[in-house]
């Protein structure tokens, strides 16, 4: 009896493995080798019962029905080993279909981003183009365009704010800004330059819009480039600026600055002012240079923190200057500077520190200074020199 199951298990797992072998290698489908499998299967669970309850028949005083029933555990145990394998194999199949689909969702992903990009790209182009338009609708058209790509696409602020700027780069006059430097206006067509001026006046209004709010949580910084800019209410009070280039700017009545948050230096050298500024509450957290600087109007430096290197030197200023409670980390430079009007340099902390080699100051109006400065009269009666 032991040689019949030994010989049924030895014939059917040759069948077994015979079956296995001819469905990995002429199964035409998946479904033909799994059903080949599956039978190559149950031909193993029949052998292994087969040899174990025949090898435990080979004991004596062993009962015939416990051993086929051992038996048929093994070969249970075959179908289960297949069965833990079966689902392996389909779980590895799905990784692997879900990788390829996740590949194929993130490819399509990146054709579209390329598509909005290309698009956002030739809308970019387009609208520089309009600037360049004889109607001075279409060119605003063209400012709130660009603005709308940059609110739609961040990564486009920078080159948005570049564009805008060197457009109030391009050389401006208007007849009140003549007027204002004591020029003639005849021959200046002032319908054509009140246009203009309107453009422009979006222009610098996207500028604001465009940069992030002071007390905004982690505000992103853009630089600005007005370098021979001209300017009329010009507003960024309350925003953060990178750098600021505005030499040679040109500013006409009232432009704000106050409230800003300057991250990296501040250039105003050889600028002027034909109005009031306003650069209150305002923190320079790196160099801010004024050197040149010619104001003809009331400027407001008070509560502001010059943090970096400050120079003043050889700045003209013909109205009042306040830098009442302004804060000055390191010594600032008056060097040849030239006070015309109510000068309050009544500062934050302990004093002031800095160069006041020519620096002067009128006679005939108010004059707050440091502890420790003094002004000399014993040369004019119209100008003190300032002593620290």
């Amino acid at each position: 009896m032991n040689v019949v199951f030994f010989v049924v298990g030895a014939l059917t797992l040759a069948g077994g493995i015979g079956v296995w072998s001819l469905g990995n290698v002429f199964g035409r489908s998946n479904t033909t080798r799994e059903n080949m499998r599956l039978g190559a299967t149950i031909l193993f669970a029949v052998a292994t019962m087969a040899l174990v309850a025949g090898w435990l028949l080979t004991g004596t005083g062993v009962d015939r029905g416990e051993a086929l029933k051992t038996g048929g555990l093994a070969g249970g145990a075959v179908v289960a080993l297949y069965a833990l394998w079966l689902n392996d194999r389909r779980r590895r199949v799905d990784e692997e279909r879900k990788g390829l689909e996740k590949a194929r969702q993130d490819l399509e992903s990146e054709r579209a981003e390329h598509d909005r990009k290309r698009a956002a790209d030739e809308r970019f182009l387009r609208a520089v183009e309009l600037l360049g338009a004889d109607a001075d609708q279409v060119r605003v058209g063209a400012l709130h365009a660009l603005a709308g790509l940059a609110r739609g696409r961040p990564e486009y602020t920078q080159d948005v704010l570049d564009v805008i700027c060197s457009y109030l780069r391009r050389p401006f006059d208007h007849y009140r800004h003549a007027a204002r430097r004591g020029e003639t206006t005849q021959g200046m067509d002032r319908a054509e330059a009140d246009r203009w001026l309107q453009v422009r006046l979006t222009a610098q209004r996207l500028i604001a819009d465009l940069l992030p709010d002071a007390d905004s949580p982690d505000p992103k910084e853009y630089d600005l480039d007005l370098h021979g800019a001209t300017l009329e209410y010009f507003d960024v009070s309350g925003k953060v600026i990178g750098q600021l280039r505005a030499r040679e700017l040109n500013l006409y009545e009232s432009n704000s600055f106050h409230h800003c948050e300057f991250r990296k230096h501040a250039w105003f050298t050889g600028s002027r002012s034909w109005g009031r500024l306003y650069a209150h509450d305002t923190t320079f957290h790196q160099k801010s240079w004024f050197s040149r600087f010619t104001a003809h109007d009331f400027v407001d430096f008070a509560n502001t923190a010059f943090h970096g290197d400050t120079k003043f030197a050889s700045s003209t200023w013909d109205d009042g200057v306040s830098f009442r409670d302004a804060v000055f980390d390191r010594n600032v430079d008056f060097t040849e500077a030239t006070f015309s009007g109510d000068l309050d340099l009544r500062v934050s902390g302990d004093g002031l520190t800095g160069r006041t080699i020519g620096m002067t100051v009128s006679l005939h109006h108010r004059n707050h200074l440091p502890p420790g400065w003094r002004v000399d009269t014993s040369r004019d009666e119209e100008r003190g020199l300032v002593r620290s």
